[in-house]
């Protein structure tokens, strides 16, 4: 059964130094704030897994939480490059980054894969693709009943998820509503997991045609945290802050200016910041 607790608390009893952490949601719902938490917690050494990197885990490498990244592709989304991450691996700094680049694809199998408890994913990629080269992770398997030759790559299974959503029950049953990515085979394959909500209501109806719902005894941790995916979206809650991202480039392109927005909005902030960013909608909840 999920336990509803506070961010501290949240992330205190699931991340733990070394672990690999997978933060998922796309285009919307990125758990901002718990990158945040995680970061004032002060963890190091985390192997980041997430398909399409962002301004979370930019900020995460900028601070030197991060020992290494599986990923399919990084950048600030219609902005240009992530300058903390190039940073790392252009220049080691603030550490040395270890990289592991997968296809879309590639990446959405091996989640699926993690979540039934398979060892590896199998799928039609990387056909004429140079990947596999500088990719030890990255293999072939011939199908036994066919001859076909398919790639294979190993299934990922974080030690934790983190995701953010719309809603949860008081129970922790949790509501995903608009463009779910691979939030839910993120939840299920790992061995913890936290969600991170704009609403802890009584019931989680009406949902939507499209919704997904993320049962209570498949999450560790439950947390009402409004605003939480800022500056990211929430599908029927709040819009994208493309201003931020934007901002972002010029903030994380100088190490003196990103350590020092750092040090001001996250070490000198709190969960509860997140919530200025929120609609009347949220308001309501528990």
């Amino acid at each position: 059964m999920a336990r509803i607790c506070t961010l501290s608390e949240a992330i205190e009893e699931n991340v733990r130094d070394g672990d690999s952490i997978a933060m998922e949601g796309f285009t919307h719902l990125i758990p901002y704030a718990a990158g945040h938490e995680i970061i004032r917690q002060d963890r190091k050494e985390l192997f980041l897994i997430r398909m399409t990197p962002d301004l979370i885990y930019d900020q995460l490498i900028g601070v030197g939480a991060a020992r290494g990244m599986k990923f399919s592709w990084g950048g600030n989304p219609g902005v240009g490059s992530l300058h903390r991450f190039r940073d790392a691996v252009e220049n080691q700094w603030p550490r040395p980054l270890e990289i592991e680049e997968h296809s879309h694809a590639a990446m959405a199998n091996a989640y699926e894969a993690g979540a039934a408890n398979l060892p590896f994913a199998m799928l039609r990629g990387y056909i004429g693709a140079d990947l596999a080269k500088v990719n030890p992770n990255i293999k072939s398997i011939t199908c036994p009943f066919t001859g076909e030759v398919l790639a294979a790559v190993p299934s990922i299974r974080p030690d934790v998820s983190i995701i953010h959503a719309q809603r949860a029950d008081r129970k922790g049953n949790v509501l995903i509503e608009g463009i779910s990515g691979v939030q839910k085979e993120a939840v299920l394959a790992a061995k913890r997991s936290i969600v991170t909500v704009e609403e802890i209501v009584d019931e989680l109806d009406p949902p939507s045609p499209n919704a997904v719902v993320l049962p209570t005894w498949a999450v560790s941790s439950v947390v009402h945290v409004p605003g939480g995916a800022f500056p990211s979206y929430a599908h029927g809650y709040y819009p994208r802050s493309n201003a931020f991202y934007i901002a972002w480039d010029k903030i994380a392109r100088d190490r003196d200016s990103f350590t020092a927005w750092i040090k001001e909005n996250v070490i000198g902030g709190k969960p509860e910041d997140f919530a200025r960013h929120v609609g009347k909608r949220t308001a309501k909840a528990a």
